[in-house]
């Protein structure tokens, strides 16, 4: 699964146009973006971390950290 989310997170970013996950990308995009500005962020890894699982919860509608 983790391949697949990969996977999908690559195709958005070469021809955002043509994928079909724009949507996640964006949702998780935003989110991220609040929380790096918010100063709450200890580390930089954290925010790209954040920003994979929030992507995954999108695409699949699950809780990554359930896995």
């Amino acid at each position: 699964m983790k391949n697949e989310i990969g996977e999908r997170l690559v195709q958005v970013l070469k021809a955002p146009e043509e994928s079909e996950c724009q949507e996640s990308f964006a949702r998780a995009m935003e989110l991220t973006k609040a929380y790096a500005s918010s100063g709450s962020a200890t580390h930089f890894s954290a925010v790209a971390r954040l920003f994979y699982d929030l992507f995954e919860m999108f695409e699949t509608g699950k809780d990554p950290r359930q896995s």
